[in-house]
């Protein structure tokens, strides 16, 4: 199992160093000049040339990747010369100076992303501790109705199979997973937060922190997690059903199945002790790819309910082609995306040891 584990983590650090890379090509070289993405168009050449040295900016582009690479490893390599970009300064990073060899000191720190272009120079990584939070919490609310009441129908299904309930179950999923999440999120909130806020008492739109009327605080306030919740995991919802229900039909034609019904055990006691943990395999990778993608998937959710989560921000920093934010929060999403593949894994290895082999 140990071996399985590191190989997993070996291909996980080269698709990384992949994404790395095609990141940060895809944003240096296609929009254009950074140094007047940040100042405008209508400053002097001395500002720019200014803004370019302290960004590392005049540099070759190969070079300027291969100090993008030292921002973002824990064990990075820095020049003793203040003048210089790669300089270990603690203002910029929050490093711990191993040792000196000449010219070169070589330090332990976070990965370092770079500050915004449009936030009077606020760190990329604390505008990203702000707002993935509220993502988290959003995609972990989405999927846990989606994997409950996606199990729950898939049941239902087999245990109805080819009556109205099934048929009604297949449609319904059908319909969940054809419609797009921004199109759900402008009805839910059009119908549930609009029309319907008599009854339901819900807003069209919110966070999960709000400010009370007189500025004093912030406060939780949970409601405004429903709709954004709701429809973040309807699409998974349906492929979760539809998954569950195939996967526990076929189960049910094995033989051992056939033998516990032979010994005279009742259905639910076959699904539950027998059938339900071997139909779980493709259920378990599907949750973890609609998890991992939540996080990418919120960005039209997260702006139409006005939820200030990681999603909002990207749509924001595209709006301000505030580029190190967009590719901040581009390489975060492409790392949860890989953990979250790895854990999957190993838990695959787990309940088929065949995997592993």
């Amino acid at each position: 199992m140990t071996g399985y584990i590191l190989q997993k983590i070996g291909y996980a650090l080269l698709t990384l160093v992949g994404v790395v890379t095609v990141i940060f090509f895809l944003f240096t070289i296609l929009p254009g000049d950074p140094a007047r993405m940040m100042l405008g168009q209508n400053e002097s050449a001395e500002q720019i040339a200014v803004v370019k040295k302290k960004y590392g900016f005049d540099k070759p582009v190969g070079v300027q990747y291969l100090q993008y690479m030292n921002d973002l490893s824990p064990l990075s390599f820095h020049s003793t010369n203040p003048d210089d970009y790669t300089f270990l300064s603690e203002e910029k990073y929050s490093a711990t100076q191993l040792f000196t060899v000449g010219n070169t000191t070589v330090a332990l720190k976070f990965p370092y992303l770079r500050e915004s272009f449009q936030k009077n120079g606020k760190k990329v990584s604390s505008v990203i501790a702000e707002t993935l939070p509220n993502t988290v919490v959003l995609a972990v609310s989405a999927i846990c109705i989606a994997i409950f009441l996606g199990i729950l129908l898939g049941i239902v299904s087999v245990l109805f199979k080819d009556g109205w309930i099934d048929k009604l179950i297949q449609l319904v999923s059908t319909f969940g997973m054809s419609v797009p999440s921004f199109f759900s999120a402008i009805l839910f909130a059009w119908l549930f937060g609009f029309v319907w806020h008599t009854y339901t008492g819900l807003n069209m739109t919110g966070s999960l922190y709000e400010v009370d009327d007189f500025g004093e605080g912030r406060y939780i306030q949970w409601k405004n997690i429903i709709l954004p919740a709701v429809v973040l995991g309807i699409r998974p919802l349906a492929v979760v059903s539809q998954l569950m229900r195939n996967s526990l039909l076929e189960v049910l034609n094995q033989d051992y199945i056939r033998t516990a019904k032979a010994k005279g055990l009742s259905f639910f006691t076959i699904i539950w002790k027998h059938a339900l943990k071997n139909s779980l395999n493709p259920v378990v990778t599907a949750i973890s790819g609609w998890f991992a993608s939540m996080l990418a998937g919120a960005v039209f959710v997260e702006y139409i309910f006005g939820w200030n989560g990681l999603g909002k921000e990207i749509v924001d920093a595209l709006n301000t082609l505030d580029l190190p934010i967009i590719m901040g929060a581009v390489l975060v999403i492409a790392s949860l995306f890989i953990i979250i593949n790895i854990l999957v894994d190993v838990i695959y290895g787990w309940l088929d040891p065949k995997i592993r082999a």
